[in-house]
């Protein structure tokens, strides 16, 4: 992969082959072929603008609900840092840039008094991959707080509205290689105590139900139409602590899947589609990833899962 050679003069950080496995949420993954972090909006544009378009492009938050995969992402990545990150207050809102964390943005609220954002402290993640998958917890969504998203795209930079990005269940309708630059969102006075006293009932509910200390992706699956939740297919299924190598379905909450330690992304992959397969077999639901699969396979053998007895295990993941 050539594509160092073919990026604009940035400003910022650029690295070839860069180590991705360690920031990613699951601690696993191969690398980038190349990792570009811009300095500034104007340094992204320039990227977008000039990077050829059969070089793929991957944009990266938090990577805390996203698989890479063993062989490595092909093209550019890209990852949003310092210069993406400021929090600004005004009257009625907050503008956060991409690269603010959502639990940031959560207490910078609070502390001002401004409530309506206490579900982002559920989130763990970004506020640029908040708004491109319009992230939701405890009973709120991101279309339901924010006013606009300002997106970079090849041809240059965009003020989205809420109705422009047609918000759906865990996603966004953003443009062809856009990147989110950062987002207003929408605030009601309030008191800072009621509104601390929300953001710890929340904390204390996902410490309660989700195995939050563990590597992990946060749900892995998405809540299907209908009234059983993922989880609740999943258990049905008889996939609770199911197991494949170092992966495992989490016995916590069994939408999580876990990495033991030495799990690769292979055996994470694949325990996802061996719970997808069991679940369809039993009750005829295909479930849908919400957890972002990225890069390339690499050849690997065969793991044997172990469990409670079902279908027999998938091979691996193509």
């Amino acid at each position: 992969m050539q594509a160092h050679a073919t990026l604009p003069p940035l400003r910022g950080r650029v690295q070839r082959d860069a180590p991705l496995g360690a920031a990613t949420w699951f601690r696993v993954g191969g690398p980038a072929d190349v990792l570009v972090r811009p300095a500034d909006v104007d340094d992204l544009l320039l990227l977008l603008r000039d990077l050829p378009d059969d070089v793929p492009l991957t944009v990266l938050g938090a990577a805390s609900n996203m698989i890479i995969r063993d062989g490595g992402v092909a093209g550019v990545v890209v990852r949003l840092a310092r210069g993406f990150g400021e929090i600004v207050i005004e009257a009625d809102g907050i503008v956060a840039g991409a690269a603010a964390l959502d639990v940031t943005v959560a207490e910078t609220a609070a502390q001002h008094a401004m409530g309506g954002l206490e579900f982002l402290v559920g989130i763990p993640g970004t506020i640029g991959g908040a708004v491109a998958m319009n992230a939701g917890a405890y009973a709120a969504e991101v279309k339901d707080v924010l006013d606009w998203a300002e997106v970079a795209t090849p041809t240059g930079l965009l003020c989205m509205t809420a109705h422009e990005l047609h918000f759906a269940y865990r996603r966004a309708d953003l443009p062809a290689r856009a990147v989110v630059t950062r987002a207003r969102f929408r605030t009601t006075p309030d008191d800072v105590a009621v509104i601390t006293a929300r953001l710890n009932e929340i904390r204390t509910a996902r410490e309660a139900t989700q195995p939050v200390r563990a590597r992990t992706g946060g749900s892995t699956f998405k809540n299907p139409p209908g009234a059983k939740k993922a989880w609740e297919l999943i258990d049905a299924a008889g996939c609770r602590g199911l197991a494949r190598g170092a992966a495992q379905v989490s016995e916590k909450h069994c939408n999580f899947l876990l990495n033991n330690g030495g799990a690769t992304a292979c055996d994470i992959e694949a325990l996802g589609e061996e719970v997808r397969a069991r679940v369809k077999a039993a009750s005829g639901v295909e479930l849908e990833w919400e957890i972002k699969r990225v890069g390339r396979h690499l050849p690997a053998e065969p793991t044997q899962s172990s469990g409670p007895a079902g279908p027999p295990a998938i091979g691996a993941v193509s």
